[in-house]
């Protein structure tokens, strides 16, 4: 006697299992059809042994940074707010200081920190354990993929899979991340700096995969809009254990070479008063303290785009903000 086929709606899931009906009418509740597990079924990895290696992996990363004792990530969650380029200039700023200084640009996919720093040629040079960095002509080590992938050119990850790479591709980026973390030479190092790539829930991703010990500078810039997309990060990252050190608005008017003055350029938030004083009235917008304002320097873009280092900067309002700010940051830090 034959059985009705079950419709295939009917299979699996971890309710009550279905009962088959033969085609004389009479029902029976079979014996023979396992359980599909659940979720919830699957102890630990399920045997994959993935847990052994994620904890290998974070090991092998803690020992090549142990000569680091700040990893600071600069992020905002808005693309388009001068982030890479407040990043290469703190850099170069604390590395004017005397300290010594690290900058890894984790934006994969749109890599900026090569041109800027003036390593584009730069070599990875293999050592007997470790891959030695480029260094800027200041001495700050750079790793980028810009000066192993070139602008006219995309990263690709190999894959077997066609297409959907929105179900995979984050997870191949961090596990490159963490092997440029294990596998290359950072040495001693006073402050390594992550240049983030934009996106909020990116910063909170990189804030899971860096763990607490890493600390968080916002960029912001004088917008609504941008303020706003920023506060989603503050928001986000105040729900984990890693410090927000706190924003620097960037971009709050424009220094005039001409007249050797601050000019506006967001009229909607620019007034009479210093623009460090009306950043300072506005810290409940994101809960944080404002480290201080960068105002817009055309001579500053072209020493990015020619990956001329911060000390050729000369003594301009532009410079003596990133000074400040520098400064406000390892005050911070202590």
């Amino acid at each position: 006697m034959q059985a009705a086929v079950l419709p295939p709606s009917r299979l699996g899931g971890g309710g009550p299992r279905p009962r088959l009906e033969r085609l004389d009418g009479v029902s029976y509740q079979p014996s023979n059809i396992p359980k599909m597990k659940g979720y919830h079924d699957i102890v630990g990895d399920g045997g994959s042994g993935i847990a052994e290696q994620v904890a290998e992996q974070r090991s092998r990363i803690a020992d090549g940074l142990a000569g680091v004792r700040h990893l600071v990530a600069v992020g905002s969650g808005k693309g388009g707010v001068g982030k890479s380029t407040l990043t290469l200039h703190l850099a170069g700023a604390l590395r004017a200081r005397g300290l010594r200084i690290g900058i890894l640009d984790a934006d994969f996919n749109g890599p900026s920190q090569a041109r800027m720093a003036g390593v584009q040629g730069g070599l990875f040079v293999p050592g007997s354990h470790k891959v030695s960095l480029p260094r800027t002509r200041d001495g700050i080590a750079v790793f980028s993929m810009g000066s192993v992938v070139p602008e006219s050119e995309a990263l690709e990850f190999e894959s077997v899979a066609q297409g959907e790479s929105h179900t995979w591709r984050a997870i191949k980026e961090f596990a490159l991340l963490g092997e440029i973390l294990e596998s290359f030479d950072w040495g001693a190092l006073d402050l390594l700096m992550f240049d983030l790539p934009p996106g909020a829930e990116r910063t909170v991703q990189y804030a899971d995969f860096l763990g607490p010990k890493t600390s968080f500078l916002l960029v912001t810039i004088p917008s609504e809009v941008a303020r706003g997309v920023v506060a989603r990060s503050v928001a986000a990252l105040s729900k984990g254990p890693n410090r927000l050190l706190g924003y620097v608005e960037n971009m709050s008017g424009y220094y005039c070479r001409d007249c050797n003055a601050i000019k506006p350029l967001f009229e909607s938030s620019f007034d009479s008063r210093d623009s460090a004083a009306l950043a300072q009235d506005r810290p409940a917008d994101l809960r944080i303290p404002c480290l201080g304002t960068v105002p817009f320097d055309p001579e500053l873009a072209r020493h990015c785009d020619g990956g001329l280092p911060f000390v050729e900067l000369g003594d301009t309002p532009v410079r003596r903000a990133l000074d400040h700010v520098a400064q406000q940051l390892l005050e911070s830090l202590i």
